[in-house]
């Protein structure tokens, strides 16, 4: 568990040049590879940060950014260890503060951890092969907010699992493509999305469990698909991006195989997209290029020959170098979460 040298939670300052207006720097001790938003109408602008350390022994730190002040102020006893780096993180997905405080993050297992005033503990370890010492590395999970009892995971053994929260066991387990599966996203009651290296995204309904449905197949032969992202308010609308691809694909489930739009004004790779949360018309992507762009994709786009050419309405560059990951506050909507080597910036939109 973390250390316990400060009884207290102390401020993080930032220098005058990165105070500025609208972009606010806080500086990890470890390089930053994963992160999240709490959903908690008391902790409305806390995140969760973990680090990317090439060790089995890793670190998940919590931070609280003070909206009225701009500043950050941690605890070292709210930093707890973790078996390798963290894969994702998210918080318990309620704004309810009756509901227990919780974050779950992924690895080589699910684990659930309890956060406390002054120290974080593990409340439970999801393994769904006990006969075994080993386990499938859990690339990535979605907890539902439609359901906080159901949390689905996808590994690189090429599965998907649901599990019962509450009841810590398996709900249900697919072999959901024919290579490794890197990333997971609810859409709806008994529906999910997920990406393989087997260049497919999938759309499974838990009432059938037999079958699943491609609708997206990346054009680049045997190039895999690395992240999928679901619009949680307007499910019709899904967004993926491929290996060392510029460009985010949005996609409309109505009318499978074809995108919808691609959104390709990013001079590098893209790393990780995130919706809007509550408006469901925007979406944020970050990449090699060192920069943060923010889409309309519903509001805007002109009719094209290809589909929908589209300019990016915000765009954000830093003089970080690879942004790796992006998250969007869920209470507090004019923030968002970027993290590049050691650095968590939040930008306000």
């Amino acid at each position: 568990m973390g250390s316990s040298k400060s009884p207290v939670p102390y401020p993080t300052m930032q220098s005058p040049s990165e105070k500025r207006l609208g972009v606010h720097s806080y500086m990890g001790q470890w390089p930053i590879y994963s992160l999240a938003w709490s959903a908690r109408c008391d902790r409305k602008a806390r995140l969760a940060i973990g680090s990317f350390l090439e060790d089995y022994s890793n670190k998940v730190e919590l931070v609280q950014f003070n909206i009225e002040t701009s500043d950050f102020a941690t605890d070292s006893r709210l930093i707890f260890d973790h078996p390798y780096a963290p894969t994702n993180l998210m918080f318990f997905p309620s704004e309810d503060t009756t509901n227990p405080d919780l974050i779950a993050t992924s690895g080589d297992y699910l684990r659930l951890w309890e956060i406390n005033d002054d120290h974080i503990k593990l409340k439970t370890l999801f393994n769904g092969n006990k006969s075994s010492e080993f386990s499938a590395a859990i690339t990535s999970f979605d907890w539902a907010d439609f359901d906080v009892n159901r949390v689905a995971t996808c590994s690189v053994d090429s599965t998907c699992v649901v599990w019962d929260v509450e009841k810590e066991t398996v709900d249900t387990q697919l072999v959901a493509h024919d290579k490794a599966v890197y990333d997971i996203s609810w859409g709806g009651y008994n529906v999910f999305g997920s990406v393989s290296g087997d260049g497919s995204l999938r759309i499974f309904d838990l009432r059938d469990k037999e079958r699943s449905t491609i609708i997206y197949e990346n054009p680049i032969q045997d190039c895999p698909l690395l992240r999928v992202e679901w619009n949680k308010c307007d499910p019709r609308f899904v967004a993926t991006v491929g290996m060392d691809s510029n460009r985010v694909v949005i996609l409309d489930i109505r009318y499978p195989t074809t995108p919808l739009m691609e959104l390709s004004r990013h001079k590098g790779s893209v790393n990780a997209i995130s919706w809007a949360p509550s408006i469901g018309r925007q979406i944020c992507s970050v990449g090699d290029d060192s920069r943060a762009l923010i889409w309309d994709v519903v509001g805007r786009g002109l009719r094209s020959e290809n589909g929908y050419e589209v300019e990016p309405e915000l765009w954000y560059s830093t003089s970080m170098s690879v942004i790796n990951q992006v998250r969007w506050c869920p209470l507090e909507l004019e923030w968002i979460a970027v993290a590049s080597t050691n650095k968590l910036q939040l930008l306000k939109v």
